[in-house]
């Protein structure tokens, strides 16, 4: 099985070593003409539906995880579920969808990616590529999760990062954000 991983390896180097080079290779202009100056600053590689995917794995089990560690032990010894109870919603499920929020925005606010992107080596950036704002991400993380989980059938939205070109989701695009790779190794 390794000497298929190290076959696969060597493939996948040899694309990556093909694409360098064609996309280093020179054009001449004519001297006669001045050289055309780029416009677009546009050079990000942005992550794919995939990428996000295995990323947000990752923060539901992190967030997950400091919910059962912390949260759920904490709650079970004060015994305060059913005195704060807001209807059908425990404190407790209230407490998790708070962590939940609070972790996705300040981590992204913070380092512009969570543990799970950080893994993936994926950042979230700002479309006029300035510092987050705290408004978009209260867009992003608040009203865009909260769209993608109040029904069963929108999570089937996320799909649209596979579909358009900047690899956006309904999230991304209310808050005009983008994610992109960033692997700064």
């Amino acid at each position: 099985m390794s000497r298929v991983m190290e076959q696969r390896k060597r493939v996948v180097n040899n694309r990556l070593r093909n694409r360098n080079r064609i996309s280093s290779a020179s054009i001449e202009v004519p001297k006669s003409e001045p050289p055309i100056e780029e416009t677009t600053t546009d050079h990000y590689q942005y992550a794919g539906f995939w990428m996000r995917f295995w990323a947000f794995l990752l923060d539901l089990i992190t967030v997950f995880s400091f919910n059962m560690l912390i949260v759920s032990p904490f709650i079970r010894i004060t015994d305060i579920s059913g005195i704060l109870a807001i209807g059908p919603y425990s404190f407790e499920t209230i407490l998790w969808a708070v962590i939940f929020f609070l972790y996705f925005a300040i981590m992204t606010k913070n380092f512009g990616q969570t543990i799970g992107k950080m893994v993936m080596g994926v950042r979230v950036i700002s479309k006029d590529r300035q510092e987050l704002k705290w408004t978009q991400l209260i867009f992003r993380e608040g009203v865009g999760r909260f769209l993608h989980q109040s029904l069963f059938f929108l999570y089937a939205i996320y799909a649209m990062v596979a579909f358009t070109e900047k690899k956006q989701g309904l999230h991304d695009v209310i808050s005009d954000t983008y994610v992109i790779i960033d692997r700064n190794e």
